[in-house]
């Protein structure tokens, strides 16, 4: 059993759109209530006056019951999922910033949360209790929205639910760039999956310039979404700019930007998604190396390319498609130079720099694009280093190579890889 989540676009007609941004707006006024209260008792606590200050989920739950008839008198019109869903954001936001603050959270610092505006950031609301279905192949049933239906059939998971191998747990509907989706989060039996190629193993060298080039020479051209858009996004920024803030002409130019900025982003995601079902599905053995992809976002030249390939889509969908289909993913450590290493001889280059695209030996004097060396080595790097004794140690004392699992032999019975 594992967790999988199914998407759809909906075609929400008038009312079901009017109900969709209704609850939409509860869940923002929840959350913008709860903070203004968590801000309010802060204030006292700082006056030196008893108050208790509601920090956790339960604790908001119980302030908003007692105070809902008073601030939303209206509150019945929506379902109260919606506003639960909005102090599950807000406990769970302090929580992330008081982790952040204690140095108990990995990642950038987090600040304090902030109020909720209409219009900015992901608008969404989750529903976990009521009426959830799938109601036939373009229908689906939300508490208090009622039957909504969708833009796309939705036989992948109603076959599963009448086969009695899935159970919903969660819908999350959201709206993105002018149009509305539902997303059920559902629990799944999977039957065990097998590679096509149970033996092979393939490295994989993530980068800017190629999406992806494979230790077997193979290269994925980066379709650059959102350089191709910047003109277009440009334009109509421009046009946004000339036009009456919250006119009619203003908001239809502001929901084109936000089409613009969805299709890059559907454009960006179906291409990583693809590439890593046909390694999961193909591949027995996936090697990739780790990124330091908030790095590379700090460097002014490369963070918009760098947040145009998202390369942390890579490793993130790898980690549960492999568990899918039954292969094996490999996560090489950062310090590791499988850039200046030579995958013919394994002499290592002192020095790489960004610019030259060609790997040149000099011990044995081999010729390769510096990505596909890179690939090569990944590859060759799972059947090396299984079996072998302890791992050698970089200068901060860590890892240079993962403990692997011993190399499969081919169909020869050599401990090979399979790209050499």
């Amino acid at each position: 059993m594992v967790h999988q989540a199914f998407r759809f676009a909906l075609d929400p007609s008038p009312r079901a759109e009017r109900m969709l941004a209704s609850h939409v707006g509860a869940r923002r006024f929840a959350f913008n209530w709860g903070l203004a209260l968590v801000k309010e008792r802060l204030e006292a606590r700082k006056r030196g006056e008893p108050v208790e200050v509601p920090w956790t989920l339960p604790a908001l739950r119980r302030e908003w019951n007692r105070a809902k008839e008073t601030v939303a008198p209206w509150w019945r019109e929506n379902s109260k999922e919606a506003y639960s869903s909005g102090l599950t954001g807000l406990a769970e936001a302090l929580r992330n910033w008081h982790a952040s603050k204690k140095g108990r959270r990995k990642g950038k610092r987090m600040g304090f949360p902030r109020f909720r505006k209409k219009g900015r950031g992901r608008e969404s609301v989750s529903f976990t209790t009521g009426a959830i279905r799938v109601d036939d192949k373009s229908h689906v049933v939300l508490p208090r929205i009622g039957r909504v239906r969708t833009h796309e059939p939705t036989t992948a998971l109603l076959e599963k639910l009448k086969a009695g191998k899935a159970r919903i747990l969660r819908a999350t509907v959201s709206r993105e760039g002018g149009r509305w989706f539902v997303s059920f989060t559902c629990e799944v039996e999977r039957e065990p999956g097998q590679p096509k190629r149970p033996e092979a193993v393939v490295g994989v060298d993530a980068g800017l310039r190629h999406l992806a080039v494979l230790s077997t020479g193979e290269r994925l051209e980066n379709p650059r979404p959102l350089q191709k858009a910047l003109r277009k996004i440009a334009r109509l920024n421009r046009q946004l700019a000339r036009r009456k803030p919250g006119s009619r002409n203003w908001e239809e130019t502001r929901r084109k930007i936000a089409r613009a900025y969805a299709r890059a982003a559907n454009i960006r995601r179906d291409a990583w998604h693809k590439l890593t079902t046909r390694l999961a599905r193909t591949y027995g053995t996936v090697v990739v190396e780790t990124l330091n992809v908030a790095g590379m976002m700090r460097n002014r030249r490369l963070s918009r390319s760098a947040a145009d390939a998202s390369l942390a889509e890579l490793r993130r969908q790898l980690r549960y498609k492999c568990a899918w289909y039954g292969s094996r993913l490999v996560e090489v450590d950062r310090f590791w130079p499988s850039s200046r290493t030579c995958s013919r001889c394994g002499a290592v280059k002192g020095d790489l720099p960004l610019w030259e695209r060609v790997f040149r030996c000099s011990a044995c004097g081999r010729v390769l694009d510096r990505d596909e060396n890179a690939a090569r080595n990944l590859a060759a790097l799972a059947a090396a280093v299984a079996g072998s004794g302890p791992e050698t140690l970089n200068a901060r004392g860590r890892d240079v190579r993962p403990a692997l699992a011993p190399a499969v032999p081919d169909e020869a019975g050599s401990r090979r890889c399979a790209s050499t």
